[in-house]
């Protein structure tokens, strides 16, 4: 199986705390995918999208409406 290298290191999600297992990861890759994956099973095959889906997602899930906070890079 190939495996894209992520441009950056991976970011927790920032509702997650030291004591939280149920956390998503986040990556952006070179060509401007986005990298999702679980930290509780870090072996598993990470799910992609694409800049666009990832931002789509974001603003359906943040409590900031259609403002989604900052990507995986800008961090």
């Amino acid at each position: 199986m190939f495996m894209t290298l992520p441009l950056s290191g991976w970011h927790k999600s920032s509702y997650s705390t030291e004591r939280d297992d149920a956390c998503v990861e986040a990556a952006t890759l070179m060509g401007g995918g986005i990298l999702v994956r679980d930290s509780k099973d870090r072996a598993r095959c990470p799910l992609t999208a694409s800049p666009t889906a990832w931002g789509t997602f974001l603003a359906l899930v943040s409590p900031h409406g259609s403002q989604p906070g900052p990507t995986p890079t800008s961090r």
